[in-house]
């Protein structure tokens, strides 16, 4: 097997760029904890406006909304939706690709009802879009343009309607932005007229980091007007929800809607939730005004319902009904559907959790509880309320486990969301809730087959987006205790107080309370596992567990493992192992999973990302077969093709004919020369590694390169010992050695270590390889594979992704480096089958490090990437 390289380096960095771990943690901590402090702020400002207002009252207000008003932003909200498909198609025409309307309606729609609901836009619509526009033929650097037009008018359009709106309405002079109000307008409105006069310039423009081709000024005009009439309509929502006290016309509420959303989204806390709606308090000048208060939080309250929750019950609906309509059909789901359904679930299950600790925090209905009373012991009543809000805190952590297809969490979330929907009833006849849990079990039941994973829950881990988001929830809970019951003066015998009519206080307290409780020691028992590190070299224990694994399977790559130089990763009952190295942030595979056993293989993919999550590193797979894509598909990872692998047939293999007439005469020239193989049991090379090692370092010498590492072996006697041997003899003199990858089940031989005298005869590789395919073949094996040709098999065609045509051109070019053309031809000559290889990779913009670090990973170093 030849060395290997894959990359040219794209910049000269360090294994780890950062210069300080500190300095590292602290970024990746910086943006959720900014976002969790935000929601803090916001829901102690909700606190401070509303301390006059009861929930009673703001329940009136929506209760008191016509049917007419309710409507009327029903249609509005339809219209926004309508529009913001546009969007996509807008999109998909500047990039000159072509998708059915209905097909691209119904991605936009689905991308923007979750992002709209969930917040993070560009990551949670780009993700959604990356996986359907990817099954429609489209490329990851079309996708990522697709993406960035979305984004950009979703951006204009509110920057433009921001700033026309402040000019032609300023802002009330009581607020705090009044006094910036006309400069303000004027630099919001100037970004957009720039973007436009940027679409005169005809030459890339670089921002900050990147170039970028501006579109022209008809495209950027549609953009900006697709924007604010976006925008519009979703204020013309609330408008209409409104008091009509506060009815000073259109422009004066837009300006305040469109300060209120901007400060919500530079937030970045999820769907700009209570940011939002302290802006919008704040700004109408309702503090300490009953009157107002109350309506204005009942109309944004409508607004959340109508605007982000029917059409993201809507989106659930369309997935769920294409998952019923694989069902039925009794075919398997696409694999990127597949694996986009746990998502889902994961995400339905943490909505009714939250609506369900929700529920606990605030009053039930008081006819309700009525009917109640006459029927319902109140010790049933009392635990019915304590056990729903434990459920909800239980399901936001299942939400994970449902995200990594544990089959325990299947199994628990399904129990919880029956009991969730009995104890609903029970502890105050909340039908509707009951209902929500009853049709996300209904839609959970039939889909066990995703759910494959036997790993502990408590193993899972727990990203801080994760975290922050549970503790959002739960500290939006304790804000509606405090804002439903905020009447009752807090005593501590509240805790002990038990009653139908006067209960609801207490009730609400001590279900926060368990609900906290059982979130703790979650958290507890998940930190008192003892957490293993996964970074040592094997010792001889390890390498001799996996040796019948490497015996076992029918790809003899598995015995680099014999190297040594890469950490074995097993599974509990050591029925499969990865071996991988780390380079960097990047912990790297080589290779598939080794193992016999489907099953295991595919929960060891999923055990080797958590435990690079744990680490903060970045899962990589490195030529991985066509066989087994789908155990990185389902994880939700990118593919690059890296080559092609050339494997030669042994029934098929033989010198005749004339393609190959120089092969043949090399071969019985040095037969005649008295050059003969010998093939050497791995307990008898000891002696030779001496001879052995003489021709290694000359050959090295003579290439003027150094050992390599990673993807291939290298002169170490430890490794050398561990596996036979072919040797090429000329009377006594030995020429050339090179260790044998046998497979114990017969299907495929292999070398990894190749070295020759460099004043030998000339053709001994050639010698030496159709000599061990001929005894191969007598032997039984069924494939001799030469190993990869780099690059090899990558076009570059205009609609190709950008990393095939980055490496179709490396490969046409990039002889100063690497041998690649050279290599394929030589394999060629084989007559071999030549099958491709790729990496399995995480999404991002980290993929150039990634590279840079695989290529270090191989070349024994970052200079080994430059020089032979």
């Amino acid at each position: 097997m030849e060395q290997e390289k894959v990359v040219q380096v794209l910049s000269d960095v360090d294994s780890l760029a950062s210069p300080s771990q500190h300095i590292v943690v602290l970024r990746r901590l910086a943006g959720p904890l900014l976002s969790l402090g935000m929601l803090c702020l916001a829901l102690w400002a909700l606190h401070l406006l509303a301390r006059e207002v009861n929930y009673h009252q703001v329940r009136r207000y929506v209760q008191s909304l016509s049917h007419g008003r309710l409507l009327l932003a029903a249609l509005f909200t339809a219209l926004g939706y309508a529009v913001m498909t546009l969007y996509d198609r807008f999109a998909l025409v500047s990039i000159g690709r072509k998708l059915p309307w209905r097909r691209v309606g119904m991605i936009s729609f689905i991308s923007y009802a979750f992002s709209n609901a969930v917040g993070m836009s560009l990551l949670v619509s780009g993700s959604i879009r990356y996986r359907f526009y990817i099954q429609n033929g489209l490329s990851t650097g079309e996708v990522a343009r697709v993406v960035l037009f979305c984004t950009t008018s979703f951006w204009l359009g509110l920057l433009a309607l921001t700033g026309v709106t402040l000019l032609w309405v300023p802002l009330p002079a009581n607020l705090p932005l009044a006094a910036f109000s006309l400069p303000l307008g004027v630099l919001l409105a100037l970004i957009p007229l720039a973007w436009l006069a940027g679409g005169q310039i005809r030459r890339p423009v670089r921002i900050w980091r990147w170039r970028v081709n501006l579109p022209s000024t008809r495209t950027g005009l549609q953009q900006i007007l697709l924007g604010a009439l976006d925008w519009g309509l979703a204020a013309a929502v609330l408008y209409v929800l409104m008091p009509d006290q506060l009815n000073h016309g259109f422009g004066h509420f837009l300006a305040i809607f469109v300060i209120a959303q901007i400060i919500g989204l530079i937030s970045h806390v999820p769907g700009g939730i209570g940011v939002f709606e302290a802006v919008m308090l704040a700004s109408f000048g309702a503090t300490g005004n009953q009157a107002l208060t109350a309506p204005i939080l009942g109309a944004l309250a409508a607004f959340r319902v109508i605007y982000y929750l029917l059409p993201l019950c809507t989106a659930t609906a369309l997935v769920l009904q294409r998952e019923a309509r694989g069902l039925r059909r009794k075919s398997l789901l696409a694999p990127w559907f597949t694996g986009l359904l746990p998502s889902f679930f994961a995400g339905l299950t943490m909505v009714s959790g939250a609506v369900l600790l929700f529920s606990g925090a605030t009053r039930a209905l008081p006819e309700r509880m009525a009917i109640l009373r006459d029927v319902l012991p109140l010790s049933v009543l009392e635990v019915s309320h304590l056990l729903a809000s434990v459920i909800g805190m239980l399901l936001l952590i299942l939400a994970r486990g449902l995200q990594r297809r544990l089959d325990a969490a299947y199994v628990l979330t399904l129990v919880l969301l029956v009991a969730g929907a009995v104890f609903s009833l029970l502890k105050g006849i909340d039908y509707e809730e009951a209902t929500l849990l009853t049709l996300l079990a209904m839609a959970l039941a039939p889909a066990h087959r995703l759910f494959y994973r036997r790993a502990s829950l408590f193993s899972t881990s727990f990203s801080l987006g994760w975290v922050l988001a549970i503790l959002a929830v739960l500290g939006c809970a304790s804000w509606l205790v405090m804002f439903s019951y905020k009447h009752v003066d807090y005593s501590s015998s509240l805790w002990w107080e038990f009653s139908f009519r006067q209960g609801g206080a207490p009730r609400a307290l001590r279900a926060l309370v368990a609900a906290a409780a059982a979130g703790m020691l979650f958290a507890v028992a998940s930190l008192i596992r003892p957490v293993r590190l996964h970074r040592e070299p094997p010792s001889e224990i390890e390498l001799a567990q996996a040796l019948p694994l490497i015996k076992q399977s029918a790809c003899a790559q598995a015995h680099l493992a014999l190297m040594a130089d890469k950490t074995l990763l097993f599974d509990p009952a050591h029925k499969a192992f990865v071996m991988y190295d780390i380079a960097g942030r990047s912990w790297v595979t080589m290779g598939d999973p080794v193992g016999t056993d489907d099953a295991t293989r595919r929960e060891l993919v999923w055990t080797f990302l958590e435990q690079c999550e744990h680490a903060g590193g970045w899962p990589v797979f490195y030529q991985v077969s066509p066989a087994n894509l789908d155990l990185y598909l389902e994880v939700g990872m990118n593919l690059l093709k890296i080559g092609e692998e050339a494997r030669v047939r042994l029934a098929t293999f033989n010198l005749d004919g004339k393609s190959k007439k120089v092969l043949r005469n090399t071969v019985n020239k040095l037969t005649r020369e008295g050059l003969r193989l010998e093939i050497v049991p791995a307990d008898a090379v000891l002696p030779l590694l001496p001879r052995l090692k003489q021709i290694s370092d000359a050959w090295l010498r003579d290439k003027h390169v150094r050992e390599k590492r990673f993807s291939l072996g290298a002169f170490d006697p430890r490794y050398l010992v561990r596996t036979p041997m072919a040797v090429v003899w000329q009377g006594d003199r030995l020429l050339a050695f090179a260790n044998l990858f046998l497979s114990g089940t017969m299907q495929e031989a292999s070398v990894d270590l190749m070295r020759f005298l460099p004043d030998g005869p000339a053709g001994i590789m050639d010698y030496l390889f159709v000599e061990l395919m001929q005894w191969a073949r007598a032997e039984g094996y069924h494939w001799f594979n030469l190993g990869m040709a780099p690059l090899a098999g990558l076009q570059n065609r205009r609609q190709a992704p950008l990393w095939n045509r980055f490496g179709a051109l490396v490969f046409g070019r990039g002889e100063r480096f690497y041998n690649f053309r050279g290599l394929q031809r030589y394999k060629d000559k084989f007559d071999p089958e030549w099958e491709p290889r790729y990496m399995a990779v995480p999404g991002g913009i980290a993929l150039p490090m990634i590279l840079t670090n695989v290529a270090s990973l191989i070349s024994g170093g970052l200079s080994g990437v430059v020089r032979r």
